[in-house]
C-alpha cells in the first residue's frame, strides 16, 4: 500500500521510521545510479564510521560489540603496586551507510551521495562531527557531494550555506544539495514541498560528463511499500516534528480521504 501523500510522508520522519527507511533509500539508489551511470563510473555503497561516546543505540547502523570473557565474568586487568580507580565503557564504533561513485579505471573516487540521517543533523552528537568533517574533505578532494536532505527536524547540516541557500530557494520543507567541487566550490540545491512530489535530483560527475539523474519519488515508494509502514504508522497521532497548523490541515484532509483518520 503506497503512502497517502503525494510526495514525502512527514510520519517517516520520526526515530522510529526514519532509520529503517534511510537504509533502504540508500540501497534504491545506488541501484537507480548504476542504472543510469555512463560506461567508466560504478556507484558503491561504504559506510562512515564514528565513536559514539554517548552509547547511542540505534538500528540503523552496525554495532561492533566486544566479546564476553571466556567465564562469562568481568575481565578484569590488575597491576602489581597500582590501585584502581575505576572502570568505564569504552566508546563503540559506529557505521552509517552513504554511497561513493568511483571511476571503474583507477578507482578513483568522483562524487559522493548521502541521505542525511537523524545522527547527521542532531547538534553535538558524534556522527554529526564526523559528518561535516566528511563535507571539508570533499571540498578540500576536488570530491563532488550530493544531499538529501529528507528531515525537517534538526540543524541545517548541508554543505550550501543556509542563509543563501533559503534566500536563493525560497521557502522549502526538504532540499537536496548539489556541490560541485573544483578551484571553486559551488553550490545548487533543489528545493522540496511537503505537498510536491519528490524531484529528481541531479548527480554530477566529471568536467565534461553529463550528469546523471535520480528520481526520488519511485524510490521513496518502493521503500515505503518494502518497509510495510502502511501496517505500522498510526497516522491518529501526529508526526515527529510536528507540522504547522497548515500543512496540519492539508494533511488531515488527505488522510481523512483515505479512511485513515475519522
Amino acid at each position: 500500500m503506497p503512502s497517502p501523500f503525494p510526495g514525502m510522508d512527514p510520519w517517516v520522519e520520526s526515530a522510529e521510521n526514519f532509520r529503517d527507511l534511510h537504509n533502504s533509500l540508500v540501497t534504491y539508489i545506488r541501484e537507480a545510479l548504476n542504472a543510469a551511470l555512463p560506461k567508466g563510473y560504478i556507484a558503491r555503497g561504504t559506510q562512515l564510521v564514528w565513536v559514539d561516546d554517548e552509547l547511542h543505540r540505534e538500528p540503523d547502523v552496525g554495532v561492533f560489540g566486544r566479546p564476553d570473557p571466556p567465564d562469562g565474568g568481568t575481565a578484569l586487568a590488575t597491576l602489581a603496586g597500582a590501585v584502581a580507580v575505576s572502570e568505564q565503557p569504552v566508546p563503540e564504533p559506529w557505521e552509517q551507510p552513504y554511497l561513493e561513485i568511483l571511476t571503474t579505471e583507477g578507482k578513483r573516487l568522483v562524487t559522493m551521495v548521502e541521505v542525511l540521517s537523524l545522527s547527521n543533523k542532531r547538534g553535538g552528537d558524534n556522527g554529526r562531527v564526523s559528518y561535516r568533517q566528511k563535507q571539508q574533505e570533499c571540498a578540500l578532494g576536488g570530491v563532488n557531494l550530493v544531499e538529501i536532505d529528507l528531515l525537517r527536524g534538526g540543524a541545517h547540516t548541508t554543505a550550501a550555506p543556509e542563509a543563501e541557500l533559503r534566500r536563493t530557494a525560497g521557502p522549502f520543507d526538504y532540499h537536496a544539495c548539489v556541490m560541485i567541487a573544483g578551484d571553486t566550490v559551488r553550490y545548487f540545491a533543489v528545493p522540496i514541498r511537503l505537498a510536491e512530489r519528490l524531484p529528481a535530483v541531479p548527480v554530477p560527475l566529471d568536467p565534461g560528463v553529463p550528469p546523471v539523474s535520480v528520481e526520488l519519488q519511485p524510490l521513496f515508494d518502493r521503500a515505503y511499500d518494502t518497509g510495510r509502514y502502511a501496517d505500522w504508522i498510526d497516522y491518529r497521532r501526529p508526526p515527529d516534528p510536528p507540522l504547522a497548523a497548515e500543512q496540519q490541515a492539508w494533511a488531515a484532509g488527505i488522510l481523512k480521504e483515505k479512511g485513515l483518520i475519522p
